[in-house]
C-alpha cells in the first residue's frame, strides 16, 4: 500500500508538470502499459493473504482510474493550448492593409493604336490588317512606286527575295483593300500594322516600328475632307484645342500630298523645347490618292477620288505621354511599363 502511493503521487506530479503530447503518451504507456511500475507492485498480490488481495486490488483499479483520468484531463489541456499557440500563428489581422493584387498593363503603342481604331470606328472605318511579310507588287507597285524608281531607295528595305520582302508601310494594306472591293464604293479603310526599314537604332529611329494609315476613296472627296478628319483626329488625340496645317510635300502614291502639323499641346502654340519654339509638331503625312494608284486598282479616276494618310503610333505615343526615347517601347523595362495602366 505504501509503494502504491508512492507511485499515485510520483504519477499525478509528472503528470501535471508534462508538457507536450508525445511526453504525456510516453506516461500513459509507463504507468497504464502491461510492463510499467504498477504491474509490478499487482505482482505482490501472490504475497497477499486472501483477505489482503481484494482490498489491494481496489487500491490499484482506484489508483489507475485515477492517473488515466489526471493523463486525459492533461491531454484535452495541451490540445487546447497547443490549438491556441496554432491559431496565434496563423491568424490574420484582417486591420492590414491586403495584398495589391498585380494587374497586367497595356502597352503604350497598344493604348495609343486602340485608341485610333476606336476613333475611327466611329467615323464608320473598318480595321484591315495585312501580312508583315509581303510582295513588291503591293508594297512599291500599286503605290505607284514601279521598279528601278528612285524612291524606292527612300525606303530602305529588307528584301527577302526578289519578289518579297518586310514590307516598309503599312500602305501595302491600303492596295490590298483597294483591289478587294474594286469597284466597290465608298472604301473607308483604317490599316496598322509593324513596318520595317534599314536604319540605326537611335533615341528616334527604329528598324521596326508601327504605322496606321488611313484610306478613303468615294465620289466627291476633297483635301477639305481630309483636313476635317485629321483635324479631328488631333483633337481627340492631343486635345480640343489642337489645330492642325498643311505644308506641301511629296509622296509616290498622292497627289496633292502634305505634311501635317498639330499646335503644340504642351505651350499651346507659344513655342516650348518640345516643339523647338515653332509651336509646331509634324505628325504624319497625306494627300489625294494618286489617280494612277486608283486605275491600277480598278477605278475610273474622273469618277471618283480619295484621300490617304499615315502616322508612326510610336510618334503619337512619345507627343502624347511625354516620352523621350522611341527605344523605351522595345526594351521591357517594367518601370516603364507600369506607368501605363489598362484604364488608361
Amino acid at each position: 500500500m505504501e509503494k502504491l502511493t508512492m507511485l499515485r503521487e510520483e504519477g499525478l506530479a509528472k503528470i501535471e508538470a508534462c508538457a507536450d503530447l508525445a511526453s504525456l503518451q510516453q506516461l500513459r504507456v509507463l504507468y497504464l502499459g502491461k510492463k510499467g511500475p504498477i504491474q509490478e507492485v499487482m505482482g505482490m498480490m501472490k504475497d497477499l493473504s486472501k483477505e489482503e488481495r481484494p482490498a489491494f486490488g481496489q487500491q490499484v483499479n482506484e489508483m489507475k482510474s485515477l492517473l488515466s483520468k489526471a493523463i486525459d484531463d492533461r491531454r484535452a489541456l495541451l490540445e487546447a493550448k497547443e490549438m491556441n499557440e496554432k491559431l496565434e500563428q496563423e491568424k490574420i489581422d484582417i486591420t492590414l492593409d491586403g495584398y495589391q493584387p498585380k494587374v497586367a498593363t497595356m502597352h503604350p503603342l497598344n493604348l495609343v493604336q486602340q485608341e485610333i481604331e476606336d476613333l475611327f470606328i466611329g467615323l464608320g472605318y473598318t480595321v484591315a490588317e495585312g501580312p508583315e511579310v509581303e510582295l513588291d507588287f503591293y508594297n512599291f507597285e500599286r503605290a505607284n512606286i514601279p521598279k528601278d524608281h528612285p524612291a524606292r531607295d527612300m525606303q530602305d528595305t529588307f528584301y527577302i527575295n526578289a519578289e518579297e520582302l518586310l514590307r516598309t508601310h503599312s500602305t501595302a494594306i491600303q492596295m490590298r483593300q483597294l483591289e478587294k472591293f474594286s469597284p466597290q464604293l465608298p472604301i473607308k479603310v483604317i490599316c496598322p500594322g509593324k513596318v520595317y526599314r534599314r536604319d540605326d537604332d537611335d533615341a528616334t529611329h527604329s528598324h521596326q516600328f508601327t504605322q496606321v494609315e488611313g484610306l478613303v476613296v468615294g465620289e466627291n472627296i476633297t483635301m477639305s475632307d481630309l483636313k476635317g478628319t485629321l483635324e479631328f483626329m488631333a483633337r481627340k488625340m492631343f486635345g480640343e484645342k489642337r489645330v492642325i496645317r498643311f505644308r506641301p510635300s511629296y509622296f509616290q502614291f498622292t497627289e496633292p500630298s502634305v505634311e501635317v502639323d498639330v499646335s503644340c499641346h504642351i505651350c499651346g502654340g507659344k513655342g516650348c523645347g518640345v516643339c523647338k519654339g515653332t509651336g509646331w509638331i509634324e505628325i504624319l503625312g497625306a494627300g489625294m490618292v494618286h489617280p494612277n494608284v486608283l486605275k491600277m486598282a480598278g477605278y475610273d479616276s474622273s469618277k471618283c477620288s480619295g484621300f490617304a494618310f499615315g502616322a508612326g503610333i510610336e510618334r503619337i505615343a512619345m507627343l502624347k505621354y511625354g516620352i523621350d526615347d522611341i527605344r523605351h517601347f522595345y526594351t521591357n523595362d517594367q518601370r516603364f511599363l507600369k506607368t501605363f495602366t489598362r484604364f488608361e
